[in-house]
């Protein structure tokens, strides 16, 4: 009997598959050349028929040239740093689309001349906060702070408390990153109580500015007190007001939560801030604040290094222009809606044998915003044996496991996503 491996087309022939080949054009020729290897391989181990070897490449093939996978956020965590923050509107990413081609980013179409750079989103940036007289733009709100003690600081000293020298995350620590700059931390206070006095006890002719950081990611309670930004502009020396969250206005749902316009009314001279957090935009530093300190750090070399591209100028001005985008939706939902879906879901479920449950829940911000801050919020309970399952699933679904049970939180899904939530469950269902 002749060897079925023996009949294994070659690497040629099934790449001239139509099917293939369609594949080839869209995601490229090296992620089909490598699922074709794979599914010979299977043959060749008797795993895959070999009269299908074709069908078992085309159904191996990612959906686009990238190694990222969309997922399905049921943590209830708004921001979730390990799933990419805060997802874009549909706005933002027609506007992303439209920019991946040639664009008028740089360019004055109707003069024919070099325009200044992002003016849209940096436009729109500027109408959302009335009380900044200058913005500018930059990839992170590292970068912003980056900036600052660069521009502003390097070779002086900057001024902060104690009790605000965070860590923002993954080991980078926000006193090594301004001292990287040059400039020198003048430590002022104790971790838990900072006064004025303090601030102005440091202050003198090698003072390049106050730095109020708001411990976004963390509380400290009991005998605590800090000093407010408009007694620190009172010291006669700039105050940069590091809010990190993205909060341009006062949000009712969060009320403790620092924002921009707030800030910049108390006589913050610059306010830096996320774009990709509570703003529900794409990654990016946000400077607001006065004119020739904005004008500083634009012109300075530094900021070219910082500069961010098309596609998230686009994205952050349809942004601020668009609708409410998904952060800030999912930051408004009613728990009486959460609930109603979470049971209807629940209900759809068990018709079909599934162990579900609609239960209470509670969701965060996340994303080192509104520490402390509880979020009421519905969930679909199941097994925790789903929670695995789940996340090998397409689209994979992330929820959280609680007291052995797996917790779908609705807050972080958009409610049109409930069928695919509810298939996804049914296909991981044993």
């Amino acid at each position: 009997m002749t060897d079925p491996r023996r009949r294994i087309p070659r690497t040629d022939v099934l790449l001239a598959d139509p099917r293939l080949a369609d594949a080839a054009r869209r995601i490229g020729t090296p992620l089909v050349k490598a699922a074709v290897t794979a599914a010979q391989a299977g043959a060749r181990a008797g795993e895959v028929d070999v009269e299908r070897i074709a069908d078992h490449a085309l159904a191996a093939l990612p959906a686009t040239a990238s190694g990222l996978r969309p997922v399905l956020n049921a943590t209830g965590v708004l921001v979730h740093t390990n799933l990419g923050r805060a997802p874009l509107s549909a706005a933002a990413l027609d506007a992303v689309h439209a920019a991946g081609g040639t664009t008028d980013v740089e360019f004055d179409l109707d003069t024919g001349r070099r325009a200044r750079r992002g003016r849209g989103a940096l436009g729109a940036l500027a109408e959302a906060v009335p009380d900044a007289q200058a913005v500018h733009v930059v990839n992170n709100n590292a970068a912003a702070l980056l900036l600052c003690a660069t521009a502003l600081a390097g070779g002086k000293e900057i001024v902060l408390s104690r009790g605000e020298l965070v860590e923002i995350g993954d080991g980078f620590r926000l006193p090594e990153l301004l001292a990287a700059t040059g400039a020198r931390l003048r430590e002022v206070g104790t971790t838990n109580r900072t006064t004025v006095a303090d601030y102005a006890a440091a202050l003198g002719q090698d003072t390049g500015f106050v730095l109020k950081v708001h411990p976004s990611n963390f509380l400290v309670t009991g005998f605590t007190s800090g000093a407010e930004v408009a007694d620190l502009a009172a010291l006669g020396v700039p105050v940069v007001a590091d809010i990190g969250s993205g909060l341009l206005a006062p949000d009712p749902v969060l009320p403790a939560e620092p924002d921009a316009a707030t800030l910049l009314r108390a006589g913050a001279a610059l306010v830096t801030a996320s774009g990709d957090k509570l703003l529900g935009g794409p990654q990016a530093g946000l400077l607001l604040g006065r004119r020739d300190l904005v004008e500083a750090l634009r012109r300075h070399p530094v900021a070219r290094a910082l500069r961010v591209d098309k596609l998230t100028l686009a994205a952050l001005e349809a942004t601020l222009r668009g609708p409410a985008p998904p952060v800030r939706a999912a930051l408004r939902a009613e728990p009486t809606g959460l609930r109603d879906r979470a049971a209807r879901l629940a209900g759809e479920l068990a018709d079909r044998g599934v162990d579900a449950r609609a239960v209470d829940s509670v969701a965060v911000v996340g994303g080192g915003g509104a520490p402390g801050v509880e979020l009421p919020s519905a969930a679909v309970s199941l097994p925790a044996g789903y929670a695995s399952r789940l996340r090998a699933g397409d689209p994979p679904v992330v929820g959280r496991v609680e007291r052995d049970r797996c917790l779908l939180d609705l807050r972080t899904v958009e409610p049109a996503e409930d069928g695919r939530l509810r298939d996804a469950v049914l296909v991981a269902t044993p």
